[in-house]
């Protein structure tokens, strides 16, 4: 008799999940993570995929697999070196200790790090910030951020010339409008 266990796993695929997050990792646009409250292993690992990390002070990020006997399997041992380096990548992994928002900014793990009375209008003047730029030069910037990650200096460089889109369809407009604001009497 087959077990349940194995006909599910038969049907479904395993560690989904982690492909829900590759999904995020790579939408075209900027993704912002706004961490409040608790923010462990799995919680990290969905941060760890946006573009940006934006942490209150009263927020508390931690990798805790360690404490619970489980293993990293949708990509945070190797997201989280990235912004923070393999030394506190380490510490963060084998202490298990939880960083305030703070903390989180100081080793960049957080971009920002907001108080927690002004959170909200924080984040929205952050992304408000974001919003205002070409949408179209942030989409070209986010791919080739993702398409060059890890890639040498000259193959990193080659690629973003050979796959430029030129000038966004708004970079016109924009200029007009900056020599206007600045048109000297």
């Amino acid at each position: 008799m087959v077990e349940v266990a194995d006909q599910v796993r038969g049907h479904a695929k395993p560690h989904y999940q982690s492909d829900v997050i590759e999904k995020l990792a790579n939408l075209p646009q900027p993704v912002i993570s706004a961490v409040q409250g608790q923010c462990s292993t799995g919680a990290l690992e969905l941060a760890l995929a946006a573009d940006l990390i934006v942490a209150s002070t009263s927020a508390q990020l931690s990798e805790v697999y360690g404490q619970w006997g489980l293993t990293p399997i949708w990509a945070l041992s190797l997201r989280l070196p990235r912004p923070i380096g393999s030394a506190k990548a380490r510490e963060m992994i084998f202490t298990c200790r939880s960083l305030s928002g703070a903390e989180a900014e100081d080793i960049h793990l957080a971009n920002f790090c907001y108080p927690d009375d002004s959170f909200e209008t924080e984040l929205a003047a952050l992304s408000a910030q974001i919003v205002a730029n070409s949408w179209f030069s942030n989409i070209v910037s986010k791919r080739v951020l993702i398409e060059t990650d890890a890639l040498p200096l000259q193959e990193a460089h080659a690629l973003e010339i050979f796959k430029n889109e030129g000038l966004a369809p708004d970079a016109e407009e924009r200029v007009a409008e900056f020599f206007k604001r600045h048109k000297r009497d």
